[in-house]
């Protein structure tokens, strides 16, 4: 009751901040105008299998190109925005700078991509150093977000990193999936809690595919039934889509 009474109050102090560029919001969670107007929403059409987006209405069930030379792991990457400068703030300031609110602000935009057969939600696990270093696994916050949207169980340990990995974002492609390979994986004593699971890998951003490739093959290797990637924004180059 009297939080509500001080919620006019609270909100003329600390009133709502734009996500991407702290202006004032109308509300939590919200981007101003020119921020949101930004944002490139992900949507079809897109590759049957990777839903990396097209520029154009290709036939039913079309793949891209590396889908077609090489089956992925995963059922399906969805991302709510691609990756850009708004995207970018949002993703490091959950990050580096401690704005856990963000994570929420991310899951808002997610769950539209969350299908409506998942069993779990799985964040991308940090390795325990650089838990304990950061004091929170970013992923982790946004899966706890999807989970109060949507209402899909969460599972913060039945996937863990066995390693440190060095920063993958100064390496090649090829460098990063050496890096991780083997780094993941699900512990014995809880693979009853992913067998026969159609499983999410929850993460911030999604670039090469290393990091979800190697956690859906522990996954995988754990009796998960399916495993699909959703993440806050998706690293789109110039001519992919």
């Amino acid at each position: 009751m009297l939080a509500k009474l001080l919620q006019p109050v609270l909100s003329l102090a600390l009133p709502p901040r734009c996500a991407g560029c702290g202006a004032i919001a109308d509300n939590d969670h919200r981007f101003c105008a020119a921020c949101w107007g930004s944002l490139r929403f992900l949507g079809p059409p897109w590759c049957a299998a990777c839903h990396m987006p097209f520029s154009h209405e290709p036939e039913p069930g079309t793949r891209c190109g590396p889908c077609l030379a090489a089956a992925p792991r995963h059922g399906s990457v969805d991302a709510a925005v691609a990756y850009g400068a708004v995207a970018r703030t949002v993703a490091l300031r959950l990050k580096y700078a401690g704005r856990a609110a963000f994570a929420e602000t991310a899951a808002r935009l997610m769950v539209r991509h969350l299908a409506a057969d998942t069993d779990l939600l799985i964040p991308v696990p940090l390795h325990r150093w650089r838990l304990w270093s950061r004091g929170y696994n970013q992923a982790g916050l946004i899966a706890g977000a999807l989970g109060r949207l949507s209402g899909v169980p969460i599972d913060v340990h039945g996937l863990v990193r066995r390693r440190a990995t060095p920063v993958l974002r100064v390496q090649s492609g090829a460098g990063r999936r050496r890096t991780v390979r083997g780094a993941f994986e699900v512990p014995h004593t809880l693979r009853i809690r992913v067998a026969g699971k159609r499983i999410v890998l929850v993460d911030d951003v999604y670039t090469s595919g290393a990091t979800t490739d190697a956690c859906i093959a522990a996954l995988h290797a754990g009796g998960a039934a399916r495993v699909a990637v959703l993440c806050w924004a998706r690293v789109i180059a110039d001519g992919d889509d």
